[in-house]
């Protein structure tokens, strides 16, 4: 019974991880490529020329799909890559906004989720 409840919440929590983390990381990827093309004349040409400002949301798609199939590794990429970028653009400068902070928070949080999803597994095959 325990390790029925348990179970579930490691579902629960991989589940909400999953689909949270790429909903986020698609729609931000997206508006990362699209938002600053104009400034390089518009079109595929100014979206080329803007995709690096979309790389850090790649990588976290990239990394949500390891979480998919290796909760562990997953876990832990997406979970240092949420600490690098609150470090990199809330940290670093004078610039702190709270609403990018608490939302590179949430990153972190879904890349805890799929290791305590991780743990609980583990734990209950043992």
């Amino acid at each position: 019974m325990h390790q029925d409840r348990q179970i579930k919440t490691a579902n629960w929590l991989r589940n909400i991880a999953r689909y949270s983390l790429l909903t986020i990381g698609i729609l931000i990827f997206v508006f990362a490529l699209l938002s600053g093309s104009e400034d390089y004349g518009g079109g595929l040409k100014g979206i080329i020329k803007n995709s690096p400002n979309a790389g850090p949301w790649l990588l976290l798609l990239i990394f949500v799909f390891v979480a998919w199939k290796w909760e562990l590794a997953g876990g832990i990429l997406i979970t240092l890559l949420g600490l690098f970028v609150t470090w990199f653009m809330s940290f670093r400068g004078n610039n702190f906004f709270i609403l990018p902070f608490i939302f590179f928070l949430l990153i972190i949080l879904m890349g805890l989720f799929f290791l305590i999803s991780w743990y609980l597994r583990r734990k209950n095959v043992s």
